[in-house]
This record gives structure tokens, C-alpha cells and sequence, in this order.
């Protein structure tokens, strides 16, 4: 079983979302092998609790703007691990400290990385 269409397209508003609001080393994997009730996990990481916080909110909404049902929020209060779940989608946003000391990738080492198309940045070189 691969990402269904529907999950690659919330992967990269999510995506989009977590760039937009300075989230670093984005990974997407796809967990729809060991997980049948979710397709990707997307992993960001944000410098402080207020950015972790940002992140999350700007993921959360643009999600919800595009029609898709969040089933499930955790960790927004201490903002240290954000999860969001979508259902085909499970957005993780982590402090750069919760991020190592949990090791996502590692635990998932074994699942494919899904590939993230980040719009172009105003003003980025080429």
C-alpha cells in the first residue's frame, strides 16, 4: 500500500504551511504499510515553543481551509510536541529537543521518505 492521492495533496498544503512559518528539516514518511489508518507522517521541527506553536496553528488551518477534518490535537498547550491528526495525515511538530530525544525517523527508519515539493521563497537565490 503507498500515500493515497488525497494524503500527498494535504502533505504538501501541511508542508507549504510549516515553510511558510519558518519549520526546518521537514521529512515526510510513508506509513501506510505498518499503519493502515494513516497514510504519511510529516515532521517538522521549530526553534522555540512559540514557533513549534505557530507551525502547528498555520498547519491546522490551512488544512482546515482546504476542507479537510482534523480528527485529533495534542501537545498545543506546552507547545514542545505538537501532533495533528488528519487521518491520511499526521502532522508532528517538534521542538528541536523533543525531535532528537524521540527519534521519529529512527523508529520509522524502515518506511519511505516521501518526497516534498516547498513553493519557491520571494527573494530566494537561485
Amino acid at each position: 500500500m503507498t500515500a493515497t492521492p488525497q494524503s500527498l495533496d494535504m502533505l504538501q498544503i501541511a508542508a507549504a504551511a510549516a515553510d511558510a512559518k519558518g519549520g526546518e528539516d521537514l521529512v515526510a514518511l510513508d506509513v501506510s504499510e505498518p499503519l493502515p489508518l494513516v497514510d504519511i507522517f510529516l515532521l517538522v521541527t521549530g526553534r522555540s515553543e512559540r514557533n513549534v506553536a505557530a507551525i502547528a496553528d498555520e498547519i491546522e488551518d490551512k488544512l482546515l481551509e482546504a476542507g479537510h477534518k482534523r480528527l485529533r490535537r495534542e501537545g498545543r498547550q506546552e507547545s514542545r510536541w505538537v501532533l495533528l491528526d488528519f487521518g491520511d495525515l499526521v502532522a508532528h511538530v517538534f521542538h528541536e529537543q523533543e525531535r532528537v530525544y524521540y527519534g521519529l525517523e529512527r523508529l520509522w527508519k524502515d518506511c519511505p521518505v516521501v518526497p516534498i515539493q516547498l513553493p519557491a521563497r520571494a527573494g530566494a537565490e537561485e
